[in-house]
């Protein structure tokens, strides 16, 4: 298993502040599975218009991080390093419970099927070992 900090998870995709998502990951299986950690704070800037008085994070952001995490998999891979990861699709997604300020949000993903360029990840995103969303998405690796 490798942990990789904020500053190399910046080394493997491009996003940044306000859209890097994920503070830390860990590769279980190189280029297959691995865990993301998001730290949900007050001090997200989604937070001043979703919802108002009553924070929630947004189910498109959930979405976008277990891309984030599923990308930083793909691009420790030898043969995918130096390229970039981009979202394509989602499939079968379910929102069970709601995000918060103060939650720390585990992100799980399996790469299920990689054919090329393209391919499937599967991933559920925890909070406190309780299943918040679940889905699967698709992604293309740019030559």
């Amino acid at each position: 298993m490798q942990k990789l900090g904020v500053n190399e998870i910046m080394e493997l995709i491009p996003h940044r502040y306000p859209f890097l998502f994920v503070d830390e990951v860990t590769i279980v299986e190189e280029g297959k599975k691995g865990i993301g950690i998001k730290n949900v704070t007050i001090n997200e800037n989604y937070f001043t218009g979703h919802f108002p008085g009553n924070p929630v994070m947004p189910g498109v952001i959930i979405i976008e991080t277990m891309a984030q995490v599923g990308a930083v998999i793909l691009l420790k891979r030898e043969d995918f390093k130096g390229k970039t990861a981009y979202f394509a699709g989602i499939n079968k997604f379910r929102f069970k419970k709601k995000v918060t300020p103060g939650d720390r949000l585990e992100i799980h993903v399996e790469i299920t099927k990689l054919r090329g360029p393209i391919g499937i990840g599967e991933g559920h995103a925890l909070v406190d070992g309780e299943i918040v969303a679940e889905g699967e998405f698709m992604f293309a690796i740019d030559k």
